[in-house]
This record gives C-alpha cells, structure tokens and sequence, in this order.
C-alpha cells in the first residue's frame, strides 16, 4: 500500500468568486430582495469553502462589501457580485474584489485616515521605562485626600437639590398619553 506524503495543512484558504444572487432573489417579496442576497452570498460561501454544519454565523461579511449590496437599495441589490473569500480556521472573511468609484474613493480616505493615526500613535509613544512617577511627599498627600473629601461633599450637596427639585415638579418625566391606550376585547 502507496502512503501519501502529508504536507503541512495551511489554515489560510484564499478564493475568487463571482456570487450568482438573481436566481435566489427573483423569489423574493421586493422589500425584501437585499437581505435575501446578504444571505444568498453567506450560504454559497458556507458551501464552497466547506464550512461545518453549513453555520452562517461563520462568514464575516466586509463593511464595503455590504455597501456594495445595499448601494441601490432594498428592492434592487446587484445580480452577481464579485468576493475574495479567506478562509482562517472556521472563520470565512469576505471582501469586495471590484470596488465601484464611490466605494474607491470612500476606501482611501478610510485607509488614509488610518495610516495617520498609526505615524501619530507612533510620534507621542513614549516607552514606560522612562515615564517615572514623581514621589509624593506627605503634605500632597493630605491635600489630594481632603480635595476629594470637598468634591464628594459637593456632589453629595448637588444630588440631593436635585432630587428635591424633582419631587417638588409636577408631572415630572412622564406624559400623559394623547389618546386612550388600546386594550384586547373581553370575550
């Protein structure tokens, strides 16, 4: 009997496809069309990269892909859609392959945005090492201790009025309601 050779399994699965939607949504009530195709695409993802028990709740469904789908609205989601799905685990993440321009552009900014907020992330790091908390002596100490005492006070003295306030109100939060509330018909 031949053995095979067992090659190291890579957990990471990466795929193309082109998602077929209009057969499944053409049955669809009109209102309901674009969720009808979210599922479609977590179903025909389920099925083509060999989930367990076929668990919708497995497929993670990219922000801009969404956009995609739901761009025209929710009687008139696209017929086919284009996905790179990765496969990690169980996990299966799906991304949008064919960026339509507005989607282009709102990408960049997006990316953009994060690439500046990483360089000044990186700018104002200053390593825990040379941070170093001053001791404090005595005196400071006591002072801290009695500030906090003053402001508890305070609050303590603002929380009552407040409540004193409310219960002089008449009325309060609630409102009566406009019309009778309806009730079931005793039979």
């Amino acid at each position: 009997m031949a053995k095979k050779k067992s090659e190291p399994k890579t957990d990471k699965l990466e795929r193309e496809y082109v998602i077929p939607i209009r057969n499944k949504i053409k049955h669809a009530v009109r209102y309901k069309k674009t969720p009808k195709a979210m599922k479609t695409i977590k179903e025909f993802l389920v099925r083509h990269m060999k989930v367990r028990d076929r668990d919708l709740s497995k497929v993670k469904i990219d922000g801009y892909l969404n956009e995609a789908v739901w761009q025209r609205g929710i009687k008139n989601p696209p017929h086919k859609i284009r996905v790179r799905a990765v496969k990690d685990g169980d996990i299966i993440r799906a991304e949008l392959v064919d960026y339509p321009t507005k989607l282009k552009f709102k990408k960049a900014r997006a990316d953009k945005k994060a690439l500046e907020a990483l360089e000044k992330g990186k700018k104002k790091k200053v390593p825990k090492e040379e941070v170093k908390p001053a001791e404090k002596t005595d005196e400071e100490k006591k002072v801290e201790k009695e500030k906090a005492k003053a402001g508890a006070d305070v609050t303590q003295k603002l929380e009552k009025a407040a409540a004193k306030k409310g219960k002089q109100q008449v009325g309060g939060k609630t409102k009566a309601p406009k019309r009778q509330i309806r009730k079931a018909l005793a039979k």
